[in-house]
């Protein structure tokens, strides 16, 4: 099948889906070719070991370590390209983050945690939209919804979802205590615009005027919109957009990817008789992560990852702890295919 073909080129949807997955498996078959090469090479220092010449002897073991480190990597780089490929990782999010236990200073600490992700996202050149926000009662988010869009915003963002602890002393505490609080994260595969298919008939919506800091003309028109989708209880409410029907598409949007994420979900309980991987009550106990203020320490506590550059990571730099959960993970997943 060639991507010349008429009937493909004319699908330009058809088109990019192979495109890229031409490109995926192109990036294989440089590594192999690379593997390939290396072991033609550690083939003749074999040879060269064994010669008359003791300094081309002791030259040709120091390059067999020297290449054997590299098959190594390689060899690692070809097993993990061939671990079954998650179908959601090239995909944008729908990043959300609720304030969970602790009151103000969750909402205060969901608005940092956002900036975070926002100041990450620029670095890897991604772009965050904000589709959603309701304020908190001293400043901060009770909750905040964007969309995040750019190249594999999934495969490197999907291990933060859950609740994430925060401990330090609020600004309002006077004798210095610290106090732990809670948000969750969620972080949603988004849909293609032309996947969205919503069975309105099971869904009530309501429109509200818009709330918060905006001008004048800010109430005067009744723009918000909140979806109830009735069969499961899933509440959407938007007021970015400029126009009701606006937010209406907004709040379609999450609400679709929701619903998508929920049936996911449910398949892979049913296949693996698992726990609900996704953000779960907000309660202090169940969390995956904790950010220690006072020690500037973060520990992660599904793989025991610490680190005290806390600061950094606040900053943006989420990839101190990201890539090792990445890393754990397609470990696993590795040790999980051998076993199989």
């Amino acid at each position: 099948m060639s991507l010349q073909n008429p009937e493909i080129a004319s699908n330009q949807s058809r088109y990019r889906s192979l495109m890229k997955e031409l490109s995926e498996l192109e990036k294989v078959v440089v590594v192999y070719r690379q593997f390939k090469e290396k072991h033609k090479e550690l083939e003749d220092l074999k040879v060269m070991v064994n010669d008359s010449d003791p300094e081309i002897r002791d030259m040709a073991k120091a390059d067999m370590r020297s290449v054997h480190d590299v098959i190594e990597s390689l060899e690692s780089q070809l097993k993990i390209s061939l671990i079954p490929k998650d179908p959601n990782d090239d995909k944008n999010i729908i990043l959300e983050i609720r304030a969970g236990a602790g009151g103000d200073e969750a909402s205060l600490f969901a608005e940092e945690l956002f900036t975070a992700y926002v100041h990450f996202s620029g670095k890897q050149g991604w772009k965050t939209d904000l589709m959603s926000t309701s304020d908190g009662n001293v400043g901060g988010f009770k909750e905040v919804i964007a969309s995040v869009s750019g190249e594999s915003v999934f495969s490197k963002l999907k291990y933060e979802s859950g609740v994430h602890r925060v401990q330090r002393v609020p600004q309002t505490e006077t004798q210095g205590r610290v106090h732990t609080s809670t948000i969750t994260v969620a972080v949603i595969p988004e849909q293609e615009s032309t996947e969205v298919k919503l069975d309105w008939n099971e869904i009530r919506v309501d429109v509200t005027r818009s709330q918060g800091a905006g001008g004048q003309s800010v109430n005067r028109t009744e723009s918000a919109v909140r979806l109830t989708h009735l069969p499961t209880g899933i509440i959407v409410f938007c007021q970015q957009g400029k126009s009701q029907n606006s937010n209406k598409d907004l709040a379609a949007k999450i609400l679709f990817s929701k619903l998508v994420a929920l049936d996911e979900e449910k398949k892979r309980k049913e296949a693996s008789d698992q726990r609900l991987a996704q953000i779960g009550t907000g309660d202090r106990s169940e969390r995956i992560r904790t950010y220690n203020f006072p020690q500037s320490r973060l520990t992660d506590h599904r793989i025991g990852f610490t680190t005290h550059a806390l600061s950094d990571v606040m900053s943006g730099s989420l990839d101190i702890v990201i890539d090792p959960l990445i890393t754990h993970f397609q470990a696993e997943a590795l040790k999980n295919q051998g076993a199989q």
